[in-house]
């Protein structure tokens, strides 16, 4: 069902009333919570799983040049709270860390029925950039580290936030209003391109997208070398720059749920073989929850293009 404004702002913008017809279409009228295409990330095989938030499979291809063997998989989620619900829930997995820069899994923990052996939140307190709005790479990696050290004999997910938005640039002013909280009104980047309220061409775009790609991979290749065991770089989903969907073929931008084109499914699967494999054991955390105010958890979300 949808809500009077849910119904109101479709009506007054069509470009959101055509997404949601294909959101339909995916979803099967909406009997499919997630993409039963995707791969259950838990059955495949690693010791650490680096997640690049928003990491298109053809951007990947064309930018990344990490040793490793590259695949692909479909991703089960075109947006990373679908994407954590369709893989966590339901799961003991108390032999995993889950390190993230990304606050939807503190967000949407009510819905998400699971037990982990830790999760660090990146993104809560110190690890917070002011200056950007998000979280920068080395910090998740800095995290991860101290993280392997802890916790030795645990499989551990590192989930960066990069390439993800918000730019990671000072040469740019049209994507700066997330710092100031002007986007309140005007809808982030995705939502004012999608709806032609952003001067702004598709390159400049991808150029800045790219850049934020290029930004996280040092750090990235700093976890393939100084970690242990079976590594596998991959992505929650990817994300779209203008091109048309399907099955109504509007322009379509960032990474709206429920819409599983190949830009925003299709996600990169890097293996790096480790020397040797990490022993892994399960095993009951001992941290006690630490609850953070709703409002600060909302000011993240929305500083990294989340919409309410």
């Amino acid at each position: 069902m949808y809500s009077l404004s849910q119904l109101k702002r479709g009506l007054q913008t069509p470009a959101l009333f055509l997404r949601e017809i294909n959101r339909l279409y995916y979803r099967r009228l909406n009997t499919r919570s997630y993409n039963i295409q995707g791969v259950d990330i838990f059955a495949e095989d690693w010791d650490t799983l680096i997640i690049l938030d928003a990491c298109r499979y053809d951007m990947f291809e064309r930018i990344v040049d990490l040793r490793g063997q590259l695949e692909s998989r479909i991703s089960r989620g075109s947006a990373t709270a679908e994407f954590l619900v369709a893989n966590f829930d339901g799961r003991e997995l108390l032999d995993t860390v889950y390190v993230t820069a990304n606050p939807q899994f503190y967000r949407n923990r009510h819905r998400i029925d699971t037990d982990l052996h830790a999760v660090i939140d990146v993104w809560d307190d110190e690890g917070w950039d002011d200056q950007y709005g998000t979280v920068l790479p080395e910090t998740v990696a800095d995290t991860a580290l101290d993280a392997a050290e802890e916790f030795p004999n645990k499989r551990h997910i590192v989930h960066f936030m990069q390439p993800h938005y918000p730019f990671l640039t000072d040469e740019t002013e049209f994507d700066k209003g997330h710092l100031e909280g002007e986007e309140t009104e005007a809808g982030n980047v995705w939502t004012q391109l999608m709806e032609g309220r952003l001067n702004v061409d598709a390159g400049t775009v991808e150029s800045h997208y790219n850049e934020n790609l290029q930004r996280v991979l040092p750090s990235v290749e700093r976890l393939t070398s100084e970690l242990s065991g079976k590594t596998v770089i991959t992505a929650d989903h990817g994300n779209m720059l203008g091109e048309r969907a399907w099955p109504v073929p509007i322009r379509e931008w960032g990474h709206p749920r429920g819409i599983y084109t190949p830009e925003l499914v299709k996600v990169p699967w890097l293996v790096v073989a480790g020397e040797t494999r990490r022993e892994i054991v399960a095993g009951r955390g001992t941290d006690a929850d630490v609850e953070t105010p709703d409002d600060m958890v909302a000011e993240r979300l929305r500083q990294l293009g989340y919409a309410e």
